[in-house]
């Protein structure tokens, strides 16, 4: 990796430009998931340090909305997964897809920071480019594995493409599209602080028993779809272990937690008054559980990286519907920048993880195999003192070290970005040297 476009050091970027020298600047700021509801937030917040009286409008949740965001549109109403379960939601999304647009024609914002959300966010950069106003894009879509004629749309729309994974950068830069590896934000973090006693206090644990998380997702389909057999695995567990465990459930900010709890007594209720002593225990903040579970089962997707950095041995499960499962798997493939290799059933890799280490460091139940004997049977080796646990914690170890590249932190660069573009700027796809 080079330093084109960089300042001192790797991966940072030092840019005085037009957009911070102007006063009470609107920025539009586009996040439709509870990983990038969290990301923008952090870059409303420096952006209005950098910019006195400036505005900011857009998709978002709730994070976003507290520290500034007009929601134009509800990240919440409009978060839904997989082909086919967009295309049921086609009409609702696409209203609110023409209130987003029609904002951003109202108010013409200095600039737009479009985070991950492709589906939309990839249409709105092409309003945005029509419109003369300049676009960072942070968190790539994963373009480079499948959908990949939607690089000719970043190659024409985006102005700075901000990466999160160290592959991602020669990947866009050898196809002529200007982008900078970042560092991921979630490996900036420092460990979350308490003991185990305080957190079993708080949350009313057995500091005795060993904590296993469970992380079904940020979306209620990915609830519903995960949840189930992570709850089933957790029985099964428990029952056969000599120490009982709890299980920690997250609940992201985009998750009613009536889902969560109706899918847990739906569970207890297929017992018929069978004396159980497992126990679930919602919790708020999946870092923390990660932090303090002795190991996790996590659904494919940003809490993969967040077990990685914390550095909690964790097993990767993911279930869509049959039809998005069959589409995804003809249609993904990886360009030479990633090392990735199918697996028994045919499958490639999905673990951002995994792909980050080019060889499988966790493992990874898809579609059928995701089942809760199989959950079971690959958390075993993660819960006692073994080599398998060994191993596992000190190659996330490693991949840690590799996802930080400045001390300055990734949304500072992305804020660096912004700044670095003057409002209209049609130099668009061209690689600085």
């Amino acid at each position: 990796m080079d330093d084109r476009g960089r300042g001192k050091g790797p991966g940072e970027l030092l840019y005085t430009g037009a957009i911070a020298t102007e006063s009470n600047p609107s920025f539009f700021l586009s996040a439709g998931e509870a990983s990038g509801d969290h990301y923008g937030a952090q870059i409303i917040a420096e952006l209005a340090r950098r910019h006195a009286g400036a505005s900011f409008f857009g998709l978002g949740g709730r994070e976003m909305e507290a520290v500034g965001q007009e929601r134009v549109v509800r990240a919440e109403d409009v978060a839904h997964m997989g082909i086919t379960e967009v295309i049921r939601h086609a009409p609702k999304i696409y209203g609110a897809y023409r209130r987003l647009v029609g904002s951003i024609k109202k108010r013409r914002p200095r600039a737009a920071v479009l985070i991950d959300f492709p589906d939309v966010n990839l249409r709105l950069a092409r309003e945005l480019k029509a419109l003369g106003i300049p676009v960072v894009y942070f968190v790539s879509p994963q373009l480079w594995a499948w959908k990949k004629k939607r690089l000719k749309w970043v190659q024409e729309r985006v102005d700075r493409m901000m990466v999160i994974f160290p592959f991602e950068e020669p990947f866009y830069r050898n196809r002529g599209v200007n982008a900078t590896f970042t560092g991921h934000p979630l490996a900036e973090l420092p460990l979350p602080a308490g003991t185990r006693e305080e957190y079993a206090r708080r949350h009313g644990l057995n500091a005795e028993r060993r904590w296993v998380a469970l992380l079904p997702g940020s979306r209620a389909k990915e609830v519903l779809a995960n949840l189930p057999a992570m709850i089933e695995a957790a029985g099964w567990l428990d029952g056969e272990a000599p120490a009982r465990f709890e299980f920690l459930i997250p609940v992201a900010s985009t998750i009613s937690p009536e889902l969560i709890d109706s899918q847990i007594k739906g569970w207890f209720s297929s017992f018929q008054g069978r004396d159980l002593t497992v126990r679930f225990v919602p919790v708020p903040d999946a870092r923390e559980a990660l932090f303090h579970a002795r190991a996790s089962v996590v659904a494919s997707g940003t809490a993969t990286v967040q077990a990685a950095v914390i550095g909690n041995p964790f097993i990767v499960v993911y279930r869509v519907s049959p039809t998005t499962f069959r589409l995804a798997k003809r249609l993904v493939s990886y360009p030479a920048e990633i090392l990735a290799e199918v697996d028994a059933a045919g499958n490639l890799p999905i673990a951002m993880v995994n792909l980050i280490a080019g060889r499988r460091i966790v493992p990874e139940l898809l579609q059928e195999r995701f089942t809760a004997e199989g959950v079971a049977e690959a958390l075993r080796p993660l819960l006692g003192e073994t080599a398998e646990r060994a191993r596992m914690i000190e190659e996330l170890a490693e991949m840690r070290r590799g996802l930080v590249v400045s001390e300055r932190g990734a949304t500072a660069q992305v804020a660096d970005a912004v700044d670095g573009l003057p409002a209209g700027s049609t130099a668009r796809g061209a690689v600085t040297s």
